[in-house]
């Protein structure tokens, strides 16, 4: 297998990542090379960084970008994690990551293999392993449909009110009889609709961020699932 390449700007990113805001040391490359890992650590090494340091720099290039969150009003209803393996994984392997996603999220979930491609799903939380490059791409991610649908529903109902309000205000209908009394009781439901929907979400984008950085580290790491 060719040993990987780095041009100049994958190298300048390199040092000023595994430097932490220090300078990058600098160094001319010909036109069209590049520079080996260890080429790479060498350099590094002379300008008291450590081949650790310069290695982990140059495996985040190729750490895919991570799923921004799913917001709405702000609050986050989605959440998501992508992690690149340099292997594919085994049968065997697979079958032990279903189990541990099992176990995580405490839901048996559905299986389903497409040719290439697999997945596990339960409901809106999905698992999908896909061929990129000569390793997998596993994406993992979910969205609270049921704090979503409640959020929803109580702003509207909450906006509904608030419109019917004003519109009364300047119609001069808001103080009549019944007007008001027609209202409240819309209003009291719809922030009570909002308040639920709120609660569904108290903790949860912060918990399965973290059990999809769980299992992430254990896919990562290299060791036996």
């Amino acid at each position: 297998m060719t040993e990987r390449r780095y041009d100049e700007n994958e190298t300048a990113e390199i040092f000023a990542r595994a430097a932490e805001a220090r300078p990058a040391p600098s160094r001319a490359l010909p036109a069209g090379e590049g520079m080996t890992l260890a080429e790479l650590q060498e350099i590094g090494r002379q300008a008291g960084m450590s081949i650790e340091q310069v290695a982990e720099a140059a495996r985040s290039l190729d750490r895919p970008a991570q799923p921004a969150p799913v917001k709405l009003l702000g609050l986050e209803i989605g959440v998501g994690r992508t992690v690149q393996l340099d292997r594919r994984l085994s049968d065997a392997e697979w079958e032990r990551l279903v189990v541990l996603l099992r176990d995580t999220f405490q839901a048996r979930g559905a299986l389903r293999t497409d040719g290439s491609l697999r997945q596990w799903t339960n409901g809106n939380l999905q698992v999908l392993v896909e061929p990129s490059g000569s390793g997998e791409r596993v994406r993992l991610r979910t969205r609270n449909a049921n704090a979503q649908g409640f959020i929803i529903a109580g702003a509207g109902i909450v906006g509904f009110t608030g419109f019917m309000s004003v519109l009364g205000a300047l119609t001069g209908t808001l103080y009549e009889t019944g007007y008001l009394q027609t209202l409240l009781p819309i209003a009291a439901t719809g922030l009570a609709t909002l308040g639920i929907g709120l609660a569904r979400l108290r903790g949860w984008a912060r918990t399965r961020q973290e059990q999809m950085d769980g299992i992430a580290a254990r896919l990562e790491s290299g060791d036996p699932l």
